[in-house]
C-alpha cells in the first residue's frame, strides 16, 4: 500500500497502528566522523540546513545555538536570536511560508530563551537554549530550510535536527505551514495628559478596531493556530501599570466590526487572569516571561488554536488592542502561526535594526 500523510493521529491512541513511511532526518551531524556535530555560521551568511525533495512532513525540529567565542558583557551580538533568521521553503516555492527571527519562532522573544513547555512548541534546559518544534508541516515535492545570520560580529555554532516522514505521495487537503513576525514600536496611542491612571488605562471607546496591533493579516484560505505577543512596557510610572485590558478582535472573511470573535481583554485571549505576572506553561497558552514590578520590563506570552483552529476561505485579520482603546504606547511584536492551501508570497521581515530588543 503506498504511504501517505494517513488518517491517524499522534495521540497515544493512535500509537499502535501500523503506518506505511519512512522515518527521516536531516541534521548537523559531523560528516567526518568527528564529534563536530554543528555548522559554524559568520556574521552576514546564509546557510542551507536541509533540501527534502519529494512528499513528506516535517513533525520535529530540534535546534540550539551560541557564539563560537566566550561571551563578555561587551560581547557583540548578545542579540543574537533576533539577528538569527529562520526561513522555510514549500514545494518550490521562490518565497519562504516561515519567516521569523530564530528565538522568537521558538516561542519567545526579547531574544531571551526560558524553560518552557507547550505542545508545540518548547524551550528546554539548559536555560531554554534546547529549542523544539513540533508543529507538522507537510510538502508535496520539496521542503527547504535556511539560516540567515544578521550579526555584526559572533560567529556562530549551530546545531540541528529536522525529522520527518517521507511519503510516496501527500494527499489533497493539507495546507501548507507558515510562521510571520511583526513588531510596532511604540504602538499609536496617546498621552495621558489630564486624565487619571484609570482613566487612561479603562476610559474611552474602541467601536471600529482601528488601530489595533496587527498579529497576522493575509488572503487565501487556511486556519489561524496560533501566536506569541512579545511587549516591551514603555510606560515608566509609579501609578499602577498594567500594560493589558486589550480585546483580541479575529476578522474573518472581510467581516465588518464588530468581528464574529471579539475578546475580553489581552489576559484573556491568552487564557489567563487578574493581570497575571507569574510565569506559567501549559499545553496550548503561558506566560513565558512576565515582566517585573509593577508589569515593568520585557513580557511574553502565547496561545496556540490547537483545538479550535480559526478558519477562513478568503482572508483573515487577527489583531489586538495595545490598551484599552488603543490608549498605550508599548513596544509590541508577535509571531503568527497558520496553516493555509498554497505557500504563501510577500512575507515581510523588518531590517535587524528595527527587529533588536529594546534594552
Amino acid at each position: 500500500m503506498p504511504s501517505g500523510y494517513g488518517s491517524y493521529g499522534s495521540s497515544l491512541r493512535d500509537l499502535p497502528r501500523l503506518r506505511n513511511h519512512r522515518r527521516l532526518r536531516a541534521s548537523s551531524w559531523d560528516r567526518t566522523g568527528g564529534n563536530e556535530d554543528r555548522l559554524t555560521v559568520r556574521p552576514g551568511e546564509t546557510v542551507e540546513l536541509a533540501d527534502i525533495r519529494g512528499a513528506g512532513s516535517v513533525n520535529h525540529i530540534w535546534m540550539t545555538v551560541a557564539p563560537r567565542d566566550p561571551q563578555t558583557p561587551d560581547s557583540a551580538d548578545q542579540d543574537h536570536l533576533r539577528r538569527l533568521v529562520l526561513k522555510i521553503y514549500w514545494d518550490d516555492s521562490p518565497a519562504p511560508s516561515v519567516l521569523v527571527p530564530l528565538g522568537d519562532f521558538f516561542g519567545v522573544g526579547h531574544a531571551r530563551t526560558a524553560n518552557f513547555a507547550s505542545l508545540p512548541l518548547q524551550m528546554s534546559p539548559q536555560d531554554g537554549k534546547g529549542f523544539n518544534s513540533f508543529f507538522h508541516m507537510p510538502f508535496t515535492t520539496r521542503a527547504r530550510f535556511e539560516l540567515t545570520s544578521e550579526c555584526e560580529e559572533e560567529v556562530m555554532w549551530f546545531y540541528y535536527y529536522i525529522d520527518y516522514d517521507a511519503f510516496d505521495a501527500l494527499e489533497d487537503g493539507l495546507g501548507r505551514f507558515h510562521a510571520s513576525w511583526n513588531r510596532q514600536v511604540p504602538t499609536d496611542g496617546e498621552d495621558q495628559g489630564t486624565q487619571t491612571n484609570s482613566e487612561y488605562l479603562f476610559g474611552g471607546t474602541n467601536l471600529t478596531g482601528e488601530g489595533n496591533y496587527t498579529i497576522l493579516e493575509t488572503t487565501g484560505r487556511g486556519h489561524y493556530v496560533g501566536c506569541v505577543l512579545n511587549i516591551t512596557n514603555l510606560r515608566h510610572t509609579s501609578d499602577w501599570n498594567w500594560y493589558g485590558e486589550g480585546d483580541d478582535m479575529i476578522f474573518v472573511d472581510g467581516e465588518p466590526f464588530p468581528p464574529s470573535l471579539h475578546g475580553t481583554g489581552t489576559e484573556d485571549y491568552f487564557n489567563t487572569a487578574w493581570c497575571p505576572s507569574q510565569s506559567y506553561a501549559a499545553p496550548y497558552h503561558g506566560l513565558t516571561l512576565p515582566g517585573g514590578e509593577n508589569w515593568s520590563g520585557q513580557i511574553s506570552t502565547y496561545r496556540f488554536h490547537v483545538e479550535d483552529p480559526v478558519t477562513f476561505t478568503r482572508s483573515i485579520r487577527v489583531t489586538i488592542e495595545h490598551g484599552h482603546a488603543n490608549k498605550r504606547c508599548d513596544d509590541l511584536s508577535s509571531v503568527a502561526y497558520w496553516y493555509q492551501a498554497e505557500p504563501a508570497s510577500g512575507l515581510e521581515l523588518p531590517a535587524v535594526e528595527h527587529r533588536l530588543p529594546r534594552l
